[in-house]
C-alpha cells in the first residue's frame, strides 16, 4: 500500500518535519539551505514506483521544532541518522541538493554503514568552493533572495517556464534561524574526507551552475572512489527542479528500480 504521510516524528531530540510516501527503495531527500522539506514536489512526482520518497526539514526549517543552539554540518549529519532510527530504517540512498548535498556528505562520511549510496545534486565539497553570489544571496532579505534566485536557478528558458507555473523553493526563517542556517553552511569543508567516501555515488551538476561551481563536482568525482558524473549541459542550481525528469531518470537507473515503471 501507498503511503502518503505528513507529519512529525522524534528523531533524537528533535520533533522533525516529513513527508513520506511511496514503496520500494528507501530515497531520503535532503533539501537545500535555504528550503525545506517541500523542495522536492517536481522531483518526487517523477520519481515513479519501486522507490519510497522520504524529505525531512532539518533543523530550523519547515515545521522541525529545535532548541535555539548553534550546529554544524556534522550535527545535521547525525540528526538524518537519527531520523533513519525514528523511522526504522537500518540503510538508506541518499539524494541531497545544494547544502542538503553537503549534509549527505557528512552523513556518508561519520556514518558509512548506513548510507547505501548517495545522489549529489548540484552541491560542493567546501563552501569555500561556492562563487561570490552565495554570500550575496544570504546576506539578502527573503523577499530579495526570492526576487533573485530564478536567474541563479534556472535557465532562461526555465525562468520563463517559472513564471508561467511557478515553483516556491525558498522558506521564509526568523533572523536568527537565518543565522544559524548560514553559519553551519559556512562551516562546510569535506574535501580532505571525498577520498573516505566508499558508498556508491551519482553526481549530478550543471555546467553553468552559478553557486556550486562545475569545478566542485569535477573535484568529487576525482576523489570520490565509486563515483560517477553527469552533467546537464547548460544547467544552474535548480537542475533538480528544472530537469526534474532527466534528473528522476537517473536516480531510477542508478537505484536499479527502472523495472518499476
Amino acid at each position: 500500500m501507498t503511503k502518503h504521510q505528513q507529519e512529525t516524528v522524534r528523531a533524537g531530540e528533535l520533533d522533525v518535519g516529513f513527508l513520506d510516501d511511496g514503496d520500494g527503495v528507501p530515497l531520503v531527500l535532503v533539501h537545500g539551505g535555504e528550503s525545506d522539506r517541500t523542495q522536492f514536489a517536481t522531483l518526487r512526482a517523477r520519481l515513479g514506483a519501486g522507490i519510497r520518497a522520504i524529505s525531512y526539514d532539518q533543523r530550523d526549517s519547515g515545521i522541525t521544532v529545535n532548541p535555539p543552539v548553534p550546529y554544524t554540518p556534522a550535527v545535521l549529519a547525525d540528526d538524518l541518522v537519527d531520523l533513519l532510527d525514528a523511522l526504522g530504517l537500518a540503510r538508506a540512498h541518499l539524494l541531497g541538493t545544494s547544502f542538503g548535498g553537503a549534509v549527505a556528505q557528512h552523513a556518508a562520511l561519520r556514518h558509512p554503514e548506513r548510507v547505501a549510496s548517495l545522489v549529489l545534486v548540484a552541491t560542493t565539497p567546501s563552501y569555500a568552493m561556492g562563487s561570490a553570489a552565495v554570500d550575496e544571496l544570504l546576506g539578502m532579505s527573503h523577499e530579495e533572495r526570492q526576487e533573485s534566485a530564478p536567474g541563479y536557478f534556472f535557465t532562461p528558458e526555465g525562468q520563463a517556464e517559472q513564471r508561467a507555473r511557478p515553483v516556491r523553493t525558498l522558506t521564509r526563517r526568523t533572523p536568527e534561524q537565518s543565522l544559524r542556517r548560514h553559519d553551519a553552511a559556512r562551516r562546510h569543508e569535506i574535501r580532505d574526507g571525498l577520498a573516505e567516501i566508499t558508498a556508491p555515488t551519482l553526481i549530478v551538476h550543471g555546467t553553468e551552475d552559478r553557486l556550486a561551481p562545475y569545478d566542485g563536482a569535477l573535484l568529487m568525482e576525482r576523489r570520490m572512489p565509486n563515483s560517477e558524473l553527469r552533467a546537464i549541459e547548460g544547467g544552474r542550481h535548480g537542475i533538480a527542479v528544472e530537469f526534474a525528469d532527466t534528473v528522476a531518470h537517473w536516480v531510477r537507473e542508478f537505484l536499479g528500480v527502472n523495472g518499476h515503471g
